[in-house]
């Protein structure tokens, strides 16, 4: 089913265009996005019941201007008439841009473009009502208290956002209709004095189908929260470890997806910026980035500031290629944009961000890795993670290990799990790559302590060396 085009943005779409066209006359560069994103978030537990308007909601328009010397940027989210064009005369017309929060930089000039893009689900959201979506949730609920005798509480947590928006200047008119979906089963499980809590999650641009996929993952979700209690500790030392996908996942975004956002070059703190051409990483390392590299809910057509989106090689047989770029960025360094200006909401700055980060599969089977160790870890399932652009140190808070001895799985399970490194030492150890590629995109993503948005990130099954702790 294809998801509905925003009547919000087709009744303003003309007005919009002719106010690009009246500040052309001005300003040597104008754009215009503007958004319509509507979503709903639902969570179940044991005597609640939840549905709340979705964080990544909202609708407003942001206005770009270069008055030939440098950028300024309005938000606003009036519509089309009078109030608006009296706000806007007090804010830029009144004002050269230089003096609006500006941005030095050259004039972009971009090639003409018109486009319509609508994505497809199986099942789109308001093919079923709140009701029977709360009570799916809730079914999965009570049939987890049925399954398990340990369960203290579950949490069944389903979100949908559909996002709709609107790009235009003076060469481009675009829009884009998209839906993602994403779900959680959080189960508390408790024997005697040790309680623990699994977390399992769900995503992907999606509809309601993904309901779907929380009612199959409740039993095996629930059969790896029992093993964790009793989990043992990890002795603190360096180890061959195996990452699970999700875990890849976090290597690829914390180890080297923050240090390669160039507006990061810019502002001189990543120290990725000296390794332009140089290896990063072993010959089995080949990491992406983009919009259309994937799909997850990190995709898109374009991005905020109408760059189209774009499969971004950044590692290549361990040799570092190129960052991700938003377009100021872009055209600060002299480079291409790479698709990567996204924003937080149209009230918020575009920065330079992730959208869609992985590694490469490669050709290896996961039972040959586990034989090739020892004494190791397969991780799974990650819970936070941390980077350092400038010193390329990596620190992530991983639920669970398994342990691996004599080329086995020994039945052991530790929780959590500690793991640091430095970056290149880690990438230059990754010596096996499975098979199968898979991205995970449920949590969100912060520009230091700020600027949320939603990306995924992912991998094969990967063998490499971490300290553990």
């Amino acid at each position: 089913m294809r998801v509905p085009a925003s009547p919000y943005l087709a009744a303003r779409r003309g007005s919009f265009r002719q106010l690009v066209r009246a500040l052309g006359r001005r300003y040597a560069y104008v754009s215009l996005l503007s958004t319509d994103s509507r979503g709903t978030r639902y969570e179940v537990r044991r005597g609640q019941v939840s549905v709340q308007e979705s964080r990544w909601s909202e609708r407003g328009s942001v206005l770009r201007v270069h008055d030939g010397s440098c950028y300024a940027e309005v938000s606003f989210d009036l519509p089309p008439g009078p109030e608006l064009e009296s706000f806007l005369a007090r804010t830029l017309r009144s004002e050269p841009a230089s003096s609006l929060q500006p941005m030095p930089c050259p004039v972009h000039r971009e090639s003409p473009l018109r486009r319509r893009w609508r994505g497809r689900v199986r099942v789109l959201p308001e093919a079923l009502s709140a009701e029977q979506k709360l009570a799916r949730l809730a079914a999965a609920r009570d049939r987890a208290f049925s399954l398990c005798r340990s369960l203290v509480d579950i949490r069944v947590v389903y979100e949908e956002v559909a996002v709709r928006k609107l790009f235009l200047s003076r060469a481009r008119d675009l829009e884009q209709a998209y839906s993602w979906a994403q779900g959680y089963l959080v189960p508390v499980v408790r024997r005697g004095e040790d309680t623990r809590v699994m977390h399992q999650s769900y995503s992907g641009l999606k509809g309601a189908e993904l309901i779907e996929e929380l009612e199959r993952g409740l039993e095996p979700t629930l059969q790896t929260a029992e093993e964790l209690l009793g989990a043992g500790k990890v002795s603190p030392g360096l180890y061959e470890v195996i990452l699970a996908p999700e875990v890849a996942g976090l290597l690829a975004h914390e180890a080297f997806g923050h240090g390669v956002e160039m507006d990061m070059f810019v502002k001189g703190r990543a120290r990725a910026a000296q390794y332009l051409g140089r290896p990063v990483g072993s010959p089995r390392v080949t990491m992406h980035d983009g919009a259309r590299a994937a799909e997850q809910v990190g995709s898109f057509w374009f991005d905020d500031e109408g760059t189209l989106g774009t499969d971004t090689r950044i590692i290549e047989a361990g040799l570092f290629r190129t960052g991700i770029c938003d377009l100021l960025s872009a055209l600060r360094l002299g480079a291409e944009p790479t698709g990567n200006g996204v924003r937080e909401s149209f009230a918020r700055k575009a920065y330079a961000r992730m959208t869609n980060t992985f590694f490469a599969p490669g050709t290896d089977r996961l039972e040959d890795m586990i034989a090739s160790i020892r004494q190791g870890y397969l991780l799974e399932r990650f819970l936070s993670g941390m980077e350092d652009p400038r010193g390329w140190g990596l620190q992530g808070v991983i639920l669970y290990g398994r342990e691996i001895s004599g080329g086995k799985l020994s039945g052991r399970v530790v929780s959590p799990v500690i793991m640091t490194g430095y970056v290149p030492e880690v990438l230059g150890s990754i010596s096996m790559a499975g098979g199968e590629l898979r991205l995970s995109g449920s949590g969100m993503c912060g520009k230091g302590h700020k600027e949320y948005v939603k990306n995924s990130a992912g991998g094969p099954y990967l063998k490499c060396r971490l300290r553990l702790g």
